[in-house]
């Protein structure tokens, strides 16, 4: 299965309440693909700094670089159209852009946001992280 994790979503992951956990253990026995772009991967270090610090992102980037090296189960995808789905928040279209071009199933995101997936008749569906546990893990 391929996802994309929104930057709300990949916090929790690393975050104190284990509610990310699944999802993490998922992605580290390879079950999981996770599509990322360069501009989700920069909004993630900025984020993830500014909320934790840059120890915390260095714990983060290690990861993805494990994933990487482990199963090669992080894809690089450069989005080359912007299809402007979201356009209650449009800096999230970098998310739903970069599953649409990496025909990605998901999007892992606590954002309602990305509810404008759900009708777009592009394939990948939003999800929060406890719904994409209850039904795919």
């Amino acid at each position: 299965m391929r996802v994309c994790i929104d930057t709300n979503a990949l916090v929790q992951l690393f975050g104190r309440t284990q509610s990310g956990r699944p999802i993490r253990e998922a992605l580290l026995a390879g079950r999981i693909e996770l599509a990322i772009s360069n501009e989700i991967l920069l909004e993630y270090q900025e984020t993830i700094t500014l909320l934790s610090g840059e120890a915390r992102w260095q714990l983060v980037e290690r990861f993805l670089t494990l994933l990487f090296h482990l199963h090669a189960n992080v894809l690089f995808i450069e989005p080359h159209f912007r299809f402007a789905i979201i356009t209650a928040d449009p800096d999230d279209n970098k998310f739903s852009d970069c599953a649409i071009a990496a025909q990605a199933d998901c999007i892992i995101t606590s954002d309602r946001h990305f509810d404008a997936l759900k009708g777009s008749g592009y394939k990948p569906r939003p999800f929060t992280p406890e719904e994409f546990v209850r039904r795919h893990l």
